[in-house]
């Protein structure tokens, strides 16, 4: 609608839409509303109804985003940070707001990095991780792997998940190979 300088139109008072709409302002009766027993105008209220609680001591320096003055109080410390991936978790908890796609991006990679020390850590244990049978190749194989399959939406996307579970490992793999190969080669020559 375009700026003009006459007057716009008076609004429709309630009689009208009334007579005009069915059902228009039912509610407008309090009788009538279902809040209005609730509906208590007290601004000194602050709409808690309870003490607030102990707060559980911060054995560890948690991290807690910028925009907020303290923890809850009680928070997990079943997962305490270490390594490369909690530094990173702290650095995008103390440098990013958590409206900033850096820090969403920066908790991803984080993810992947924890991932990787797993991986990593386990091969230093007796029972190192088993890539192969952890994603569920085998089992494929035996419960009927094309029926398993038929009707699923991401069928166009069926022979990347062999290239997007077993690529990382075949990569890492041939890295190692080649980083024996050729301190093997040093050591001769």
């Amino acid at each position: 609608m375009a700026d003009t300088a006459d007057k716009p139109a008076l609004p429709e008072t309630a009689a009208q839409l009334r007579g005009r709409i069915p059902g228009w302002g039912a509610d407008l009766d309090p009788a009538v509303r279902p809040a209005v027993p609730r509906e208590v105008l007290d601004p000194s209220a602050s709409g808690a109804h309870w003490t607030f609680p102990e707060r559980q001591p911060e054995l560890v320096p948690r991290e807690r985003s910028i925009e907020h003055g303290r923890l809850t109080p009680v928070f997990g410390t079943s997962a305490p940070l270490h390594g490369a991936s909690g530094a990173i978790r702290r650095y995008a908890y103390r440098r990013f707001s958590e409206a900033r796609a850096a820090h969403w991006l920066l908790l991803v990679a984080t993810d992947r990095a924890d991932a990787a020390e797993s991986h990593l850590t386990s091969f230093a244990t007796r029972r190192p991780a088993a890539p192969v049978t952890e994603t569920g190749v085998p089992s494929e194989a035996s419960h009927h792997p094309v029926r398993s399959r038929a009707g699923r939406v991401d069928v166009r996307h069926h022979a990347l998940d062999p290239v997007l579970v077993a690529g990382p490992w075949v990569v890492a793999g041939s890295v190692a190979a080649l980083a024996v190969r050729g301190a093997v080669r040093r050591s001769r020559g």
